[in-house]
């Protein structure tokens, strides 16, 4: 059963028997055996579909905007594929009445939506696998009381250079989950998703460096356990390095699945005052961890990214070193009228005063480092992350550009962070290499 479960859902042979069962009922809804149901129940049909495809188009990107980037269009077909099959079952067997016809047709449909949903799983890679998709999970999880603060810590810089294993460690990291109140903020927050490396269970303990990491918008902090693969590429790391890797703390910077309130103190919500006060007192006040700027580190994924970018500019003595995967290149709700209007009430200034670019030409950002990363083909965001990396460039910044296989997807952010993270243990002060 564990195989099954673990079968992906990305590449291998389940997608493309998906595709194939959703074209064999795609099939079956499609051909009728009546001439009516050519001459109307057909066209008809399509005719709704289309329409209502193309209105849902409109809402979404250019009325509504609920996300600051457009959906990938492939979205739409399969959107409008699926409406089609499940508006054809009724004239599917009103052609040929029967318990078999209106069972099969509704397995027809059923078809087709299922291989609608794993090809648009395909295209951002949400869940990798089969017990991704159903919720399931082997990963290790641990209560606050279960880490308390150990009598003696270790110190380096880097940590690895006074760093033995013990033995005994845990052959993986845990998990924590947990509310990070907003004391300062205010900002209505969900619990935040804590990896702790096999190192931080050792007695004395290392202060290892911190990696505070967002997810996109839409989303979640669980999304980069689910499908950034956080857990399987720290506890890689870890192995390599008798047990030491970054604590990753993957606080919410949105406060709901469809909220963006831009990382940004603003009418939408103090965004940014939760993330460079509320999350890190919270951090220093509950686990043993290197305190110190210098071992703090900033990244995210889209608007995780774009967030990580603003964090670093505005608030570059707390977070000098930052990871951006797949960003933007200024916080944005669809375009710059409609975000200032919503944010600052129409005051241009506002937005100005804490946008990274503008920031970028106006101040000095000495000691900063920064890892930029952005799927090839890309076509959104990979024009905008490659003109913030020129223009910290231009700004004197020590920064990085990496080109993932890929476009907007999940798969794109797993990869960024599996690469990016020797670096960032060497700019932490944790490893020599």
């Amino acid at each position: 059963m564990a195989g099954t479960f673990d079968l992906s859902l990305l590449s291998g042979p389940l997608p493309g028997t998906l595709t194939l069962l959703g074209a064999a009922g795609a099939a079956w809804l499609l051909i009728g055996p009546a001439r009516w149901y050519f001459r109307y129940g057909l066209p008809i049909a399509a005719a709704v579909a289309a329409l209502a495809t193309g209105a849902g188009y409109w809402v979404v990107e250019k009325s509504w905007r609920p996300l600051p980037e457009p959906l990938d269009p492939a979205l739409y077909l399969l959107a409008g594929a699926t409406l089609l099959a499940l508006l054809l079952v009724i004239p599917r067997i009103v052609v040929a009445p029967s318990a078999a016809v209106a069972v099969t047709s509704v397995v027809a449909a059923s078809a087709v939506l299922v291989a609608a949903g794993a090809r648009a799983n395909v295209i951002y890679g949400s869940y990798p696998s089969l017990r991704a998709a159903l919720g399931f999970t082997d990963v290790a999880h641990v209560d606050l009381d279960q880490v308390a603060p150990q009598p003696k810590t270790i110190t380096g810089r880097p940590l690895q250079s006074a760093w033995r294993d013990p033995g005994g460690l845990p052959g993986g990291g845990r998990i924590l989950t947990t509310a990070i109140d907003p004391l300062i903020s205010g900002f209505t927050a969900r619990p935040a998703q804590i990896y702790l490396p096999p190192a931080y269970f050792a007695n004395p303990r290392p202060l290892l460096p911190v990696l505070i990491l967002l997810a996109g918008a839409p989303g979640a902090p669980q999304d980069w356990i689910v499908s950034g693969r956080l857990v399987e590429t720290m506890d890689e790391f870890a192995h390599a390095h008798e047990g030491l890797a970054p604590v990753v703390v993957v606080a919410d910077g949105t406060g709901s699945p469809l909220g963006d309130p831009l990382c940004l103190d603003s009418k939408l919500g103090n965004a940014a005052t939760y993330l460079s006060s509320d999350v890190p007192a919270w951090i220093r006040a509950h686990l043993q961890i290197d305190p110190y700027p210098a071992a703090w580190a900033i990244g995210g994924v889209s608007y995780g990214g774009t967030c990580a970018l603003q964090l670093a500019t505005n608030y570059p003595q707390m977070f000098p070193t930052f990871v951006d995967i797949s960003g933007q290149d200024e916080p944005s709700l669809g375009d710059r009228q409609r975000t200032v209007n919503a944010a600052f009430g129409g005051d241009t200034d506002a937005l100005l005063r804490v946008n990274p670019l503008d920031l970028l030409r106006t101040r000095s950002f000495p000691g900063s480092a920064g890892a930029f990363a952005v799927g090839a083909d890309d076509a959104f965001h990979r024009p905008q992350v490659e003109r913030v990396y020129h223009a910290a460039q231009q700004a004197g910044l020590d920064v990085r550009l990496a080109l993932q296989p890929g476009a907007h997807s999940a798969a794109v952010a797993a990869a960024a962070l599996h690469d990016e993270l020797p670096w960032l243990a060497t700019r932490l002060g944790l490893t020599t290499d």
